[in-house]
């Protein structure tokens, strides 16, 4: 819905992102961490690779502690950051993970992969 609004065509769903996505999800619950880097040094294209995924550019968004969908996007919204890899023309498929439990009850991860 943001990205029709900023005239911007939706992503497409991608399942090896959304392997990608949902495994750092389940990571940062599993090893109590929270950080686009994991413990062992991977990094997101590191994790896409992994997952099959030939996209030449990729971003994450992370997030932890909200209750729902609407509100993880709200606040990723309100970050210049975030905002700018929901917005990004570039960006043509999307991934999606999340993962109850941990620290801070719900763990969101957003994985964005460009074509071309």
């Amino acid at each position: 819905a943001e990205r029709t609004a900023a005239g911007l065509r939706p992503l497409a769903g991608d399942p090896r992102l959304t392997v990608a996505a949902q495994a750092h999800s389940d990571d940062m619950v599993a090893r109590g961490f929270y950080s686009h880097t994991s413990p062992d040094g991977r990094q997101p294209w590191d994790r896409a690779a992994a997952a099959g995924c030939s996209h030449r550019g990729i971003g994450e968004n992370i997030a932890c502690g909200q209750r729902s969908a609407a509100e993880v996007v709200r606040g990723w919204m309100d970050s210049p950051g975030h905002r700018a890899n929901i917005l990004k023309p570039d960006f043509t498929h999307i991934g999606i993970g999340l993962r109850g439990g941990g620290e801070m009850a719900t763990y969101w991860t957003q994985l964005f992969g460009a074509s071309g």
